[in-house]
């Protein structure tokens, strides 16, 4: 019997699980990440602390496998994007924690460029070559704008204020990476990462498959501090022989939500899906064709459903993200996504200030009664993202009346998740072509029945919840098997 093993590190959990070639779980670790606060907007993770929750839940679950380590052919990774520190090229030691998707550090400069003149003109030129050219790279460049959970301005932001770094880098001495580059580099010594990790970067053409000498050049960035891309799935190297008594090959790297569109099965043009963990996130397959909206540029209107105009008010840029979803061999897929940041961390937050006991109970109290009295929930911990984009935006609630109580709290909570994926729904509506019949649904928040029976009221579209929550684990599975045959 032969067996993969698939490692997800996401933004509250790594987990790390041993599958038989039937696709059966032979064991499973999981260990929670700390996330740091060190000031108000600040959200990181300590590099150090990560390494050793990796390579403890790795050697757990080969511990409680009880398998040869010899019968295992590879492994394949997956992690949270947006998430990137800065390390040496010499003695790999990290200049700075991970500056985390959910960090706002850099909202000041994320506002300057995209009120900024350069920003201006350049959209304005690019409408004008989409206006003659056709081109959907020009298109997309005509609605950019910059985003906090982009890694770009963040980036500008740690070369302005970590000490010592521009001098290590004028000497050659530093290299960039996500989570998961910095992984591969720890486990291999490579420094690379796959074409999905790098498409969410925001440094990255999508269009043109390659790192964006226009953006890098745009915001002064040193062009050799980036990691080589590469498939998502090959021969990324192996782990070293001493840390887990064996060397296991790494035969798959990719994003979080690329991994859970491949294991919800969205293989075609139009396949939809919705990731419910600490965020949510709405991805669409768009096949071999990278997205650009057409809907405010071509007709200056926006498509609704059931009636709704909520998207209508909001301000008309880009609004959803193209991205890579993965490349294997001669096939390479693009998604859209559209990203709401709070969700199970909405949940949890409720359980810290013991407004619920369990997490479990919650469909359940929201279902005890019939409204949420007029009470709404902003969930804005770290500002509103796609596609309201205002950042400045705080989090509470609205309309507190004599009359609400506890279970009135809870309903407005889970209403506000689901508002907020109704929100990225219109948007994919008024942004795409496909027509939508059906919503695929993972990740831990998915087991409340409240929260997908109101989806499904919205929406109008059948909502299908996978038998596991597990689906990035899943199509890490499915991406590695592949690679090695299985």
């Amino acid at each position: 019997m032969r067996y993969i093993g698939a490692l997800d590190v996401g933004t509250t959990n790594v987990r790390f699980h041993i599958l038989d070639e039937e696709g059966n779980t032979i064991a499973s670790s999981t260990e929670k990440i700390q996330l740091l606060y060190p000031k108000p907007n600040y959200v990181e993770i300590d590099p150090d602390a990560l390494w050793t929750i990796i390579v403890n839940v790795i050697k757990n679950t080969l511990t409680e496998s009880k398998v040869s380590l010899e019968s295992i052919v590879g492994i394949g990774i997956s992690t949270q994007r947006g998430s990137f520190t800065t390390w040496n090229s010499k003695d790999g030691r990290h200049y700075h924690n991970f500056i985390t998707w959910k960090d706002l550090r850099a909202d000041n400069l994320v506002k300057e460029w995209n009120s900024s003149i350069i920003m201006k003109i350049l959209k304005m030129g690019s409408k004008i070559l989409y206006t003659f050219s056709r081109n959907k790279r020009f298109l997309g460049m005509s609605v950019f704008k910059f985003m906090n959970t982009q890694m770009s301005l963040r980036l500008v932001w740690v070369l302005q204020h970590v000490p010592g770094l521009q001098e290590a880098m004028s000497d050659g001495n530093v290299l960039f990476g996500g989570i998961d580059s910095w992984l591969l580099y720890k486990f291999t010594g490579k420094h690379v990462t796959d074409i999905s990790s790098a498409s969410a970067t925001g440094i990255f053409d999508p269009f043109i498959k390659c790192w964006s000498s226009s953006m890098i050049n745009l915001l002064k960035l040193p062009h050799d501090i980036f990691p080589q891309v590469v498939e998502t799935s090959g021969n990324f190297g192996s782990t070293p022989k001493d840390l887990f008594g064996v060397e296991i090959p790494i035969l798959c790297s990719t994003t979080d939500q690329s991994a859970s569109l491949f294991g919800s099965m969205c293989m075609q043009p139009g396949d939809l899906k919705i990731t419910m963990g600490t965020g949510t996130f709405l991805n669409v397959n768009t096949g071999d064709i990278p997205h650009a909206s057409v809907a405010v540029i071509l007709t200056g209107k926006n498509r609704s459903i059931s009636g709704s105009s909520s998207v209508n008010n909001i301000s008309k840029e880009n609004r959803l993200y193209p991205l890579i979803a993965w490349q294997t061999g001669d096939e390479l897929v693009y998604m859209a996504e559209g990203a709401w940041n709070e969700t199970g961390g909405i949940i949890e937050w409720a359980k810290e200030i013991s407004l619920i006991d369990q997490v479990a109970e919650t469909a359940n109290i929201a279902n005890s009664v019939n409204d949420s009295d007029g009470v709404y929930f902003v969930p804005a911990f770290s500002g509103l993202h796609a596609p309201i984009n205002d950042y400045r935006a705080a989090a509470g609630f609205i309309g507190l009346k004599p009359t609400t109580r506890k279970n009135h709290l809870v309903r407005a909570l889970l209403e506000s998740i689901v508002f907020g994926m109704l929100l990225l729904y219109e948007t994919l509506c008024s942004e795409t072509s496909f027509t939508y019949k059906r919503i695929r649904v993972d990740g831990g928040v998915s087991k409340n029945d409240f929260i997908l029976q109101l989806l499904a009221d919205l929406t109008g579209l059948e909502v299908e919840r996978a038998s596991s929550t597990e689906i990035s684990i899943l199509g890490i599975i499915f991406l590695t098997g592949l690679q090695c045959g299985m």
